[in-house]
């Protein structure tokens, strides 16, 4: 017979905060409709059925809880051992796509590793950032007692992960692991090095960056007016806003949206929050952000709750992650920044981000479990 204690503690090893799964769990479900809808006329038209887009979408979603399960299993110093090999993994996986008969383009970008057979694709962009969160919560745990060691070590990474991105090209993941690195590097060491070294880097290579190409200069020109090419450069974003003004305050009801018929033809990843401001309104937006932002509360608790160090520094670089996209994609859709092609966290379609954001949500359910067991909870 078990005692009370003994059995007590076997409960309590599986102890987590429910809302770090249930909502994104939520959020998932939201994004799984709104795939559904928005790709229903389309998918009709091609394969005879409604629920193409949406099915694999749910195909992605169960390998992304398994692969939950599994990183919720495994203790937080493997990652710290096994990080840096993550990170060449994922780094050599970023150079697939520019092979020819390996890599796929959509859009006029290499940025998916076509798997042949299963006719599924994978994007590397969004492991790398992952393991690069990972890699560096272990070297700027190790080196904050050496900041410049740290700031050299930290932008050598960020370099070097740009340079296949770049060449894909994948502005948005540059900007993203950038944003991610220094973000890093703040919270665990400081301002003092990001500041001034950051912004000279930053002065230097974004407007190369970003004058360098004809594209870019248009995303900056449909930013700043899109409506000088409407049924060009400006066409997504003015119909994005278009959007929004048709959902109103309760939305024109799931499922009977008009921007998904060919006016908004990102409806079901990058402005997938577009039309769930038309379908579900300013309810359904902000409905989502609330989400969202007691998603982020609870993460934040895990943060102050874990061991300083590698723990809380792959803490918020976990949820840096999540949140930079989030705010890309909402301020591009909502035309606060220009357009990078972001997916919205758990909700855009697409199965590596799906996969890589529950990955996310496994090592913060052990981040949380962990942190019960340092305080001598259990």
């Amino acid at each position: 017979m078990i005692s009370r204690d003994r059995k007590n503690n076997y409960l309590d090893s599986f102890r987590v905060n429910p809302f770090l799964w249930v909502i994104p769990l939520v959020l998932t479900g939201i994004g799984i409709l709104m795939i559904t809808s928005t790709t229903s006329t389309t998918s009709f038209e091609s394969t005879g059925t409604p629920f193409q887009m949406g099915m694999k979408q749910l195909q992605w979603f169960v390998i992304a809880i398994i692969s939950m399960l599994v990183t919720y299993a495994i203790p937080i110093k493997f990652w710290y051992k096994i990080s840096g090999f993550a990170l060449i993994v994922t780094w050599l996986m970023s150079w697939l796509p520019l092979i020819i008969g390996i890599g796929s383009t959509i859009g006029g970008a290499r940025r998916w590793i076509q798997i042949p057979g299963i006719g599924i694709s994978v994007q590397p962009g969004e492991l790398l950032c992952l393991a690069m969160a990972l890699h560096l919560a272990k070297i700027q745990s190790r080196e904050s007692n050496d900041p410049l060691k740290a700031f050299i070590s930290t932008c050598t990474l960020m370099f070097l992960g740009a340079i296949p991105l770049l060449l894909q090209p994948d502005f948005g993941s540059v900007m993203l692991l950038f944003l991610i690195s220094m973000g890093m590097y703040v919270e665990r060491i400081g301002w003092r090095y990001p500041i001034f070294a950051g912004g000279i880097i930053a002065a230097l290579s974004f407007p190369t960056l970003i004058f360098g190409k004809v594209y870019r200069m248009r995303r900056i020109t449909a930013f700043i007016n899109p409506w000088s090419d409407a049924l060009g450069t400006g066409f997504h974003a003015i119909q994005g806003l278009i959007a929004f003004s048709n959902g109103g305050f309760w939305g024109t009801g799931l499922g009977h949206g008009f921007q998904k018929l060919n006016y908004l033809p990102a409806a079901y990843t990058d402005f997938i929050y577009a039309a769930i401001g038309e379908e579900l309104g300013l309810v359904g937006t902000l409905g989502v952000l609330t989400l969202f932002l007691f998603w982020i509360s609870q993460v934040r608790k895990i943060y102050y709750s874990v061991p300083e160090g590698f723990n809380s520094s792959l803490t918020w670089g976990i949820a840096l992650t999540v949140i930079l996209p989030l705010c890309i994609n909402v301020a591009g859709v909502t035309k606060f920044l220009p357009l990078t092609g972001m997916p919205l966290p758990f909700v855009s379609y697409g199965g590596t981000s799906l996969l890589t954001m529950w990955t996310r949500v496994g090592i913060l359910m052990r981040l949380d479990k962990e942190g019960y067991l340092e305080a001598g909870r259990l």
